[in-house]
């Protein structure tokens, strides 16, 4: 397949790219820059423009833009970008899809769209939650209605807590427990949706190689646990001790508004469709993917 890549040099676009080549795949690379690579192609989406051609012969556009959401403090500017951040390139590669006759999109999402689940698990047909995340991810979804009413298929992918050895969570995570520096965050209690590096690559190719497969998917682990639980199961993979407790107001003055939204809030997220369809994980518990990611 030929496929079209926006966002390619995050943290799972750098991974994706590679592993759709060595499944056969073509990929063509959308930069927000000239074009200086024979896979390369220009975009901007503020102003809408994609450079001539470059969706010619797209079998899948794949849309990965989007700022980060635990890069900065969530003041109103910062909460603005990340929605332009989002709902911009959304939108104009949505209505490129139908211009273009694209027959699959498949699009970032995340799970802040369930807001806080407490205890209670839930898969895809949950309901969307509260406050700026839930209201953002509604957005962003909606964002694909130009691809889909033109007759793409449409895949929304809610990714959870990416575990990679190549940054996000565990490069910030990381060095603070090797240097004997861990512990739980608030009260612990909290679900953590995490998914492997390799489980979320392999998710998304997935996506795009089943037919039978639209609309939101959730792209976790099948067996999410509490932080209590993460952060024991991290200290023993590293071996460390982890005796300390960040309480939940000292994250919310360092953090903010993001402490309740991303890291205190619990999410018990299950990979419903990926279940039912039978995707084969590489990492079913968070030890497996906690020793993929920091051994060594």
């Amino acid at each position: 397949m030929r496929v079209v890549i926006s966002g390619s040099s995050g943290l799972i676009g750098t991974a994706l790219v590679p592993h759709l080549r060595s499944a056969g795949h073509e990929v063509i690379r959308l930069v927000r820059r000239a074009a200086q690579a024979p896979d390369e192609r220009g975009w901007d989406p503020p102003s809408g423009r994609i450079d001539d051609g470059a969706l010619d012969g797209a079998d899948a556009v794949i849309n990965l833009s989007g700022a980060g959401i635990a890069d900065k403090r969530w003041t109103g500017a910062r909460k603005q970008e990340l929605r332009d951040s989002r709902l911009v390139p959304t939108d104009v590669l949505a209505r490129a899809v139908a211009a273009h006759g694209v027959p699959v999109l498949i699009n970032g999402s995340a799970v802040g769209f369930y807001g806080d689940t407490g205890a209670v698990a839930v898969d895809e047909t949950g309901a969307r939650g509260r406050g700026f995340l839930a209201d953002l991810v509604r957005d962003w979804e909606n964002a694909t209605a130009p691809a889909a009413e033109a007759g793409a298929r449409v895949v929304t992918v809610r990714t959870g807590l990416v575990l990679s050895p190549a940054g996000g969570l565990m490069g910030i995570m990381r060095p603070i427990f090797k240097a004997g520096l861990g512990g739980r965050l608030g009260s612990g209690e909290q679900y953590w949706p995490w998914i492997s590096l390799d489980d979320e690559v392999g998710a998304i190719t997935w996506a795009l190689e089943h037919d039978s497969v639209s609309g939101p998917l959730n792209a976790t682990g099948p067996a999410p646990v509490t932080c209590r639980e993460f952060t024991k199961v991290m200290a023993s993979t590293v071996h460390r001790p982890a005796p300390w407790i960040v309480p939940g107001f000292a994250m919310r003055a360092v953090l903010g508004e993001f402490a309740d939204e991303g890291v205190l809030v619990s999410q018990r997220v299950l990979p419903g469709v990926l279940e039912r369809e039978g995707y084969a994980f590489s990492h079913t518990t968070v030890t497996a993917a906690l020793s993929a990611v920091l051994d060594g």
